[in-house]
């Protein structure tokens, strides 16, 4: 039998549930009905399992017979799924006069992002005078979408917001 010192948020396992009865689940999900608590952590050594309080709110308290440590390890694979799942938006910024090696960089560091499955904005940005030459920003803009094209693709296009031109990139 596992030590009764496991315990995790709001989980009452083995001893440290106090309710006289519970409503008790079997290992393989089965309904066992309502037993007292002393008949619950006898059917979970005779497995030699964990009785586990899923349910505390309820009356009587539902506890279900698992490996307590084989439980924990699923709830936080399962939280670190959904947040990998997430996706991020990152963002580039270069000038319409950057040069090409130091773009090279930041279409390398886009393709990292894409990689890891984010999102990628892709900012030009105008100052002073540049903003007469926007047609030398979008050529930058399109020089860009052309190396990443491999691994995302664009969505919605290339806006303008006052002093930028935006494009942003999905993973495939």
């Amino acid at each position: 039998m596992r030590s009764t010192t496991i315990e995790e948020k709001n989980y009452r396992v083995n001893e440290r549930i106090r309710s006289p009865q519970v409503r008790l689940i079997g290992v393989e999900g089965e309904q066992l009905g309502i037993v007292s608590r002393d008949q619950a952590l006898a059917s979970a050594r005779e497995a030699g399992l964990d009785l586990v309080e899923v349910a505390p709110n309820e009356q009587p308290p539902v506890c279900r017979i698992l490996d307590f440590g084989k439980f924990k390890y699923l709830q936080k694979k399962r939280a670190q799924k959904t947040q990998a799942q997430q996706m991020k938006l990152k963002e580039i910024r270069v000038r319409p006069g950057t040069g090409e090696a130091d773009l090279n960089v930041k279409i390398n560091r886009a393709k990292e992002f894409l990689e890891d499955r984010d999102k990628v904005q892709v900012s030009v940005i105008f100052r002073g005078r540049e903003l007469a030459h926007i047609d030398e920003g979008e050529k930058v803009l399109n020089y860009i979408i052309e190396r990443l094209a491999e691994l995302g693709k664009v969505e919605g296009g290339i806006s303008r917001q006052s002093r930028r031109l935006i494009c942003t990139f999905v993973p495939k």
